[in-house]
């Protein structure tokens, strides 16, 4: 079985490079539009997504779906991914960008919906050093706690963590991870945010992305 090593990949990202081939320069010659899309589980994301997508034109692209997609493809490099999370290390920032790189450049795309990344401040700064773009903005979908927890926990999605303990720590390392990537755009001006987003309708946040309102209730 392939193995490479996390660190490998971080400490000598060129000589590797042929799992990702370069599409960065061909990328930034489009001049894309990237949205990040943030909110904690359970908020509405991927509905929200699905309609932006369906209005706007804009290309969805999931940080954990492209892993997952990789992983399942059995190729030497989801191979590498699938033995790291195995290991329970946390993917390097620069193997998801790159990924993501791929994704916008086969999608023929120029504008980007790029949902539940960067996940931290260390994703923020690696994404926007690699990619030499800064999202156009940040669409952030804040909902009660409370209510993400009920939603999560009355879907049926088959998934293993949509168990209460389980989506309680996804509500911890949201607060902990996510939410000083939202405090560092905010203070740029960039923060577009969906007040009490589980309960808000496809028309307000249609409104939001056309407009550029700063908050939406």
């Amino acid at each position: 079985m392939f193995f490479l090593h996390w660190t490998m990949l971080v400490l000598c990202p060129a000589k590797y490079s042929f799992f990702f081939p370069d599409a960065n320069g061909s990328i930034l010659e489009k001049n894309p539009t990237v949205v990040f899309v943030l909110g904690g589980p359970g908020s509405g994301k991927g509905t929200q997504c699905a309609n932006i997508v369906q209005n706007f034109g804009y290309t969805h692209l999931s940080a954990g779906d492209l892993l997952r997609a990789e992983i399942k493809s059995g190729s030497e490099n989801g191979t590498m991914i699938q033995n790291m999370i195995k290991e329970g290390k946390i993917v390097p920032s620069e193997v998801t960008i790159k990924l993501l790189q791929k994704a916008m450049q086969e999608s023929g795309n120029d504008k980007f919906l790029i949902d539940g990344f960067p996940r931290n401040e260390e994703n923020r700064a690696a994404f926007e050093k690699v990619t030499g773009i800064e999202p156009a903005f940040v669409l952030f979908f804040d909902c009660p706690e409370e209510e993400m927890e009920r939603r999560l926990l009355n879907r049926n999605q088959g998934r293993e963590d949509d168990n209460i303990e389980t989506i309680r720590k996804r509500f911890k390392v949201f607060l902990e991870s996510s939410l000083p990537v939202i405090n560092y755009y905010d203070a740029k001006g960039k923060v577009r945010k969906v007040i009490d987003s589980c309960a808000s309708t496809i028309s307000l946040v249609n409104f939001l992305v056309a407009s550029g309102t700063k908050d939406i209730t």
